[in-house]
């Protein structure tokens, strides 16, 4: 009787395990008729559940495969980063005005060019700054034997060694600004080229740092005054306004040659020449009373000759009246400087591809 309950137990398993399906999306076996329980779990959504194991099958605690994380390809990431806009800025210099502001904001950087040129001038030399000296004073040995002696020109009833050496002061310092602005943007080129600034600078620099030379050669004059006999008069308080025309004729014909000699090297073959010939065309080694009017007038265009006869009438009391020629030379000094300016601005913005 036992043997025949336990067949029948048997035989009943047997028969619902064949009614059973494994379901591979749900990990385990499924009757072909399920209950309501079934149907209930089956519109239900379902959640994976890791407990914080980690599957390596792939799978959550009821079957479900875990999807992977999603990782963006390098290509796409590279194609993302392309695709941004990059921020772009460009430096160009300002159109028509001559922005005498930027100047000002760059005072530090012109204080410091200055600086560095007053350094670098007579670094490594054995006398220093006595060239500053030196120069003018063997030029007036030479012209006080030529002109004063051989030749016999006349000097204002002023001893020649004086007369040519106050001559000589504002001219070296005329001279050696031209010199040094028209060279000031190839010098400087690695800087142009590399930082942005008003380019008005460099030029600018060149001149005023031969402010300390024209100082030196200053105190010179005066002891070759006192050697003489000879005192500065009352009209020496003008003195710093005629030197005014001097800085504005140096740079108005800096600016003209430096942004010259950027696109065309031979003007620093140029400038010895040039000086040369305007020192004989200002009343160096002789006087501008020489020229009767209007050819006196007509003269004082050359913006030296008032600045020149200036210093000669502030310091050594000549009866020449120059009141006329220093208007004239002054108002040609401006104009060369405004016109200068705006030349060299208009050629500013090809400065650091040339270069």
């Amino acid at each position: 009787m036992n043997q025949q309950s336990s067949s029948q137990q048997l035989s009943h398993q047997t028969e619902s395990h064949n009614r059973s399906s494994y379901d591979p999306d749900l990990g385990h076996t499924q009757n072909d008729a399920p209950d309501d329980t079934d149907d209930l779990s089956q519109n239900q959504p379902r959640i994976a559940h890791t407990d914080g194991k980690d599957n390596r099958d792939g799978r959550d605690s009821t079957g479900q495969p875990v999807p992977a994380p999603r990782s963006t390809p390098a290509t796409e990431r590279d194609a993302t980063s392309s695709t941004l806009p990059i921020p772009m800025i460009r430096i160009e210099p300002s159109r028509g005005a001559l922005r005498l502001d930027e100047l000002w904001e760059y005072r530090e950087l012109l204080y410091f060019l200055v600086w560095r040129d007053i350094k670098v001038q007579y670094k490594q030399t054995v006398l220093g700054a006595a060239w500053a000296i030196i120069q003018p004073f063997f030029s007036m040995v030479i012209f006080s034997l030529v002109f004063g002696k051989v030749a016999g020109i006349p000097s204002d009833d002023i001893p020649y060694p004086v007369f040519s050496f106050a001559a000589l002061v504002p001219w070296t310092f005329f001279a050696n600004g031209l010199n040094k602005s028209t060279q000031s943007l190839v010098t400087g080129s690695n800087i142009v080229k590399k930082v942005y600034f008003p380019r008005l600078i460099m030029p600018i620099s060149s001149v005023l740092s031969g402010v300390v030379d024209f100082a030196l050669a200053f105190l010179m004059l005066l002891g070759i005054m006192a050697f003489f006999g000879i005192f500065p008069t009352a009209n020496l308080v003008w003195l710093p306004f005629l030197l005014i025309p001097g800085i504005s004729c140096a740079l108005g014909v800096g600016l003209w040659l430096s942004a010259m000699n950027v696109e065309f090297r031979d003007v620093r073959y140029v400038i010895p020449f040039l000086v040369q010939a305007w020192m004989y065309a200002s009343p160096i080694v002789y006087p501008s009373s020489m020229f009767s009017e209007p050819w006196r007038t007509l003269y004082a265009l050359n913006p030296m000759v008032g600045v020149i006869e200036g210093f000669r009438w502030a310091l050594l009391g000549a009866e020449t009246q120059p009141a006329l020629l220093i208007i004239v030379s002054t108002l040609s000094s401006l104009a060369l400087l405004v016109s200068g300016a705006i030349y060299f601005r208009r050629m500013e913005k090809n400065f650091a591809d040339v270069l």
